[in-house]
């Protein structure tokens, strides 16, 4: 199952950091989009969207002002379901990639991954 994380950052202080070596250390495959480009474990952070096939899970973990650009990306993905992470609820973003039967979630990705029900 591989994820996506939107919003990744190459700071070890933010939830998308640690959500990125959490899904890692249980050997999840992961691809990181964010500002700046970085590493993390053994992944990449890209700075411009990529073609990507197969993604199961989008976890965002941006403002919901700036997840606008990604709502044609997200489509063009067709991702089995997008993880809104606390502070980034969008409820006009999550109906719309709904209108797409695109699963959608307000929840936590580390919480999901420490409780199994990732």
């Amino acid at each position: 199952m591989t994820t996506l994380i939107i919003g990744a950052s190459p700071n070890k202080q933010r939830y998308s950091y640690k959500a990125i070596q959490k899904l890692r250390k249980l050997n999840f495959e992961v691809n990181a989009l964010g500002l700046n480009d970085g590493l993390i474990t053994d992944v990449k952070i890209q700075t411009k969207p990529v073609k990507y096939k197969n993604i199961h899970t989008v976890s965002i973990y941006l403002k919901p002002q700036n997840q606008s650009q990604y709502l044609g990306y997200l489509i063009k993905l067709m991702p089995k379901r997008v993880i809104f992470n606390p502070g980034s609820e969008n409820q006009i973003l999550m109906n719309k990639l709904k209108e797409k039967k695109i699963n959608c979630e307000n929840s936590c990705t580390l919480v999901l991954l420490s409780t199994n029900q990732y």
